[in-house]
Order: structure tokens, then sequence, then C-alpha cells
């Protein structure tokens, strides 16, 4: 009996140091938990630095393609302009950024998509709490995607070099949580996102434009009707649009920003012919997309983007075309010091904007 009493009082004992013990280890976890949490509130979502200046070393392409869906047919097929594979250099300083970039010939072979020769001009805007899209697109000569559709015997591609396509436009976004998300710290990589955070958008869009060729913009191969043809087709598109943007942060310096919206656009499509007109009104939803992954420290950044602009054009007879607008990009970054004399030229430029 005493020797059960005694190893029952030992359990005890030992029961009660486990006990102890355990509530003495939840409360250094339970410290440790605070110490942590109290310096991820201490940290800001993004971070500016005014100090430096970023300059990057790059790789960009743009293109604004016109995708013909035929749904009495079945068939749909894009024309794309054979755009140059641009390298450059550029910088950026508080809201201004600059890139001159050239299309070296080592950089593009040519595989028989014929020559193109365009005018594109995209702003990609991004104040604190606004996202500011313009675009000007004034292209001449496409070829036809996928390879081979419509093409002449021994050649790649069906090659349209007379045909022109514009397009003017313009998107203007609110961006709600401001204080916590940036879009500079992905696409001009002047701000660094310590945090994952998102943020909701809300805004308004407008495009108009055409495109014509000297012939039907639907290759006679392709087309059963020949009284549906058309050489000529004009655009205009306006409505509200809402979105969302998000940056997820891994092991504190990789990041990945998307971002996506729609607009219930209102507008019309005119479709001419040598022998008539027709234009049809209607809505067409319209999406703008945003992607960006990479590196991102305080002096240095490697990374990637896309952006993608989608028009759906109202549909007419029977034809649902869309006009798509974009850009590629690999960026190298490194923020240099600003030492006195680059501070006395960004001085200048302070005092022409104020």
């Amino acid at each position: 009996m005493v020797l059960i009493k005694q190893i029952s009082l030992l359990l005890s004992l030992c029961f009660c140091c486990i006990c102890i013990a355990s509530q003495k280890v939840r409360a250094q976890e339970k410290d440790a938990k605070e110490v942590i949490d109290e310096v991820e509130e201490g940290t800001p979502y993004y971070e500016t630095f005014p100090e430096l200046l970023p300059t990057r070393f790059f790789f960009s392409q743009k293109y604004t393609a016109v995708r013909i869906n035929d749904r009495a047919e079945k068939t749909t097929f894009t024309y794309f302009p054979n755009t140059t594979l641009n390298m450059g250099v550029g910088v950026t300083y508080k809201l201004f950024t600059l890139n001159l970039a050239f299309g070296f010939g080592f950089l593009n072979p040519n595989v028989g998509q014929g020559d193109s020769r365009w005018l594109d001009l995209q702003a990609h805007a991004y104040p604190k709490s606004m996202v500011i899209d313009l675009f000007g697109q004034f292209y001449q000569g496409y070829h036809l995607l996928p390879a081979g559709t419509a093409a002449p015997a021994h050649q790649s591609f069906y090659v349209r070099p007379n045909m022109v396509v514009n397009k003017i436009g313009a998107s203007v976004q609110h961006l709600f949580n401001a204080e916590k998300f940036s879009y500079r710290a992905a696409f001009l990589q002047s701000e660094i996102q310590r945090k994952s955070a998102g943020s909701f958008l809300l805004g308004f869009e407008m495009y108009g434009g055409r495109v014509v060729d000297d012939s039907s913009l639907v290759p006679s191969v392709l087309l059963q009707d020949k009284d549906r043809n058309y050489r000529n087709m004009e655009f205009m598109d306006l409505g509200p649009n809402v979105g969302y943007a998000y940056t997820l942060i891994i092991w504190q310096y990789f990041f990945i920003t998307a971002s996506a919206s729609t607009n219930l656009g209102f507008g019309y499509t005119k479709l001419e012919s040598d022998h008539r007109r027709n234009t049809q009104w209607g809505f067409s939803p319209n999406y703008f997309l945003r992607g960006f992954v990479g590196y991102n420290s305080e002096r240095w950044s490697i990374n990637t983007n896309y952006v993608h602009n989608g028009v759906r054009l109202a549909r007419n007879q029977d034809f649902n075309n869309s006009v798509m607008t974009g850009n590629y990009r690999i960026n190298f970054v490194y923020r240099f010091n600003r030492g006195p004399r680059v501070n006395r030229y960004l001085k200048k430029i302070d005092s022409i904007f104020e």
C-alpha cells in the first residue's frame, strides 16, 4: 500500500511538473508570437525610396491584333502584326517614366509574316489611388493566325500588307486600398510591396477605331456566303468597369501580382462593303488583364509583366469581333543613389510641373 501511495504521489508530481512546463512553453510561444506580430504591424505594406532612382534594362513587345469570330460559319482567326522584340533602357522618377528601345535585327528573324509599320502609344500611369491607361494604336500590315490559315501554296502565312488598324481609348480606375496596395511596385519598380495586399477597382473606359483593307477582311476561302463579306469595320464602345488586384509576397522579396477588370460596354459596330453598309448597336463585355511576377529588393529587381486589353465589339451579322492590345516586358532594374548632379536635373523637372 505504501509503495502504491508513493508511486501515485510521484505520478501526481510528474503530472504537475508537465502541466507547469507546458504552460511555460505556451507562454513563451505566445510571447514570441506577440513579438512577431509587433514586427509585422510595424512593417509598412509597401515602401518608397525617394533617394534612389530606378533605372532599367528591358526587352518588350507590343501588339494590336484583330480577332474575327464568324458565328454563322463557326470560324475564328486572328490578324496579328509583325511587331519587333525591342531592347532598351529606361528610368522612373516619381510619376514620370522614360523608356527608349529599338528592335534590333538579331532579335527579330523574318519568318514570312510580312512587314508591318506601326506607331504604338501605350501609357500606363499609376498615381497613388488611381490607374490610368491610354491607348493610341496605328498599324499597317498583318498576317493571319494560326499559321497556314488561308495561306497560298508554299507560304506559311496569309499576309495582308495593306490592312490598317487604328484604335484610340482610355481607361481610368479608382484604387480603393491605396494605403496597402501598390501598382508601382509591380509595374514601375519605384516602390517595394512588403506584405501581401489587394484592392478593388472601379472606373470607366471608352474605345473607338477602325479596321480597313482594300478587299474583304474575311479571306474568300473561309467565307461561304459571299454576300457577308466586308472590307471596313468601325467601332465605338464605352461603359463602367469593375475589378480586383492582388499582390502575393513570398519569402519577403518574391512577388506575384495579378489584376483583372471587366467592363459592360455599350456601343456600335459598322461593317461596310463595296455595295452595302450595316450598323448594329449593343452591349458587349470587355476585359483588362495584368500579370507581374519577379524578385524585388531595395537595390535591384528582375521581373516580367504582361498587360492585355480586350475590346469585344457589338455583334453585327453574326460577327463577334474583338480588338486586342497588349505588351510583354522583361525588366532588369537597379536603383542608383541620386547624387548632387542628378538632383539638380531632377529639380528642374520638378519646377516644370509645379
